[in-house]
């Protein structure tokens, strides 16, 4: 399975909310309130790999839910197809940068203000169960765990289901 930072905090989400915004339709989750000490906000599980055909909702999402306008994106060169320099969006260009020197299972969103967004990309491939366990335990509080951790979380609530066992609540 297989993301960086700006100055002021903004909030995600109102201070009172602490249930996990979410946008089914473009399959990201993100947790209602920054925290520092997570690697990531929250996590997207995009259809496909090809950038140019994902990017645009994940964007109009992100906006919706966080009430913020993304500026520009940050993808892993590698991860990708089809990366453009700039995703049209709702009146604006939204720059589309790619580096080779990030983790491949982050994409990071960057804002006029505020910190950026860091989220774990699920790959597209991924068997739908896992990808939802995946979505639902990014936007829980997840601080201290590596994007190894998390995933290891997961892996291990899959596994412990699927031998009958009960598996602690993430």
């Amino acid at each position: 399975m297989t993301s960086t930072l700006l100055p002021q905090p903004a909030p995600l989400g109102s201070p009172s909310s602490s249930v996990p915004q979410v946008d089914s339709a473009a399959r990201l989750t993100l947790h209602p309130l920054p925290n520092h000490r997570s690697v990531v906000d929250g996590a997207w599980w995009p259809r496909s790999s090809d950038a140019a055909a994902e990017l645009p909702g994940l964007i109009a999402a992100a906006d919706r839910l966080l009430d913020r306008v993304t500026l520009r994106i940050g993808v892993h060169g590698d991860a990708w197809q089809n990366i453009p320099p700039r995703v049209p969006a709702r009146g604006r260009q939204v720059r589309i940068g790619w580096f080779r020197y990030t983790d491949p299972r982050v994409i990071t969103l960057s804002f006029a203000s505020g910190d950026p967004v860091v989220l774990l990309v699920i790959p597209p491939g991924t068997p739908a169960g896992a990808a939802e366990a995946t979505l639902r335990l990014s936007a829980q509080d997840i601080a201290g765990l590596a994007l190894d951790g998390i995933l290891d979380r997961v892996n291990e609530g899959r596994t412990a289901t699927s031998t009958g066992e009960r598996s602690a609540p993430v």
